[in-house]
């Protein structure tokens, strides 16, 4: 199987193309400190990853605070606490995936149109794009706060598809989560599912996405 007919690949974010555990970690853990409560391990954090920062808030206080009842008012408040600390670390220790730049200038050389698709926040994709020097090689972003609706939402596959003037046939999503499988499947869109992210801790294969490959490098053979 190949996808060389394809005019544009929206990559998912994070778990896809960058490893942010470590300052998403260590901002969850900054706002948990505010209420006095203990630090989570990194592990414990990665199964609250995915759905955009106010769910990974949400969880992280009820896994911290299982008996309480906890208001929206209050995971308002835990939130802006959360954001604030990570505008401040977030791109410390965020990495790209091993084999990420090489096949990004790979794809790029064989004139392939390529945006990104995540449910972080708009305001810090930019900063970590420059960051980690790859900017250049996508054409556009989209947030969680971009549109109305996020993954697994078709929508914003679909806004991307009519902004970069590409029919849906002729785009693929590649992305590490249920949420990029199933935002693609639910667009009529084929992608590919890879094995190294985060996705819950559980098999990106179990959602049966069109093709599942374990390193990012994998797709310079299918491109």
């Amino acid at each position: 199987m190949n996808f060389k007919d394809k005019e544009l690949i929206i990559f998912d974010f994070d778990g896809t193309l960058i490893n942010s555990i470590p300052d998403l970690a260590l901002a969850a853990n900054k706002m948990l400190s505010h209420y006095n409560l203990a630090p989570l391990k990194m592990e414990q954090i990665i199964p609250f990853i995915g759905n955009g920062a106010r769910p990974l808030v949400q969880r992280s206080l009820e896994h911290s605070m299982p008996n309480k009842d906890i208001s929206k008012a209050f995971v308002d408040e835990a939130f802006e606490i959360y954001f604030a600390a990570y505008k401040e670390v977030t791109c410390d220790k965020t990495f790209t995936y091993p084999g990420v730049l090489e096949t990004l200038n790979y794809l790029n050389k064989k004139g392939y149109k390529m945006a990104i698709c995540t449910n972080k926040p708009i305001s810090f994709i930019e900063p970590i794009l420059d960051k980690l020097s790859i900017k250049q090689f996508f054409q556009y972003w989209i947030g969680e706060d971009s549109l109305p609706e996020k993954k697994p939402n078709p929508a914003p596959l679909l806004h991307l598809a009519k902004e970069m003037n590409t029919d849906v046939k002729k785009c693929i999503m590649v992305g590490d989560s249920k949420n990029d499988i199933l935002a693609a499947q639910n667009a009529d869109m084929e992608n590919i599912g890879v094995t190294y992210g985060y996705n819950y801790n559980e098999n990106i294969a179990d959602y049966k996405p069109t093709l599942v490959v374990d390193r990012f490098a994998d797709l310079e053979e299918l491109f």
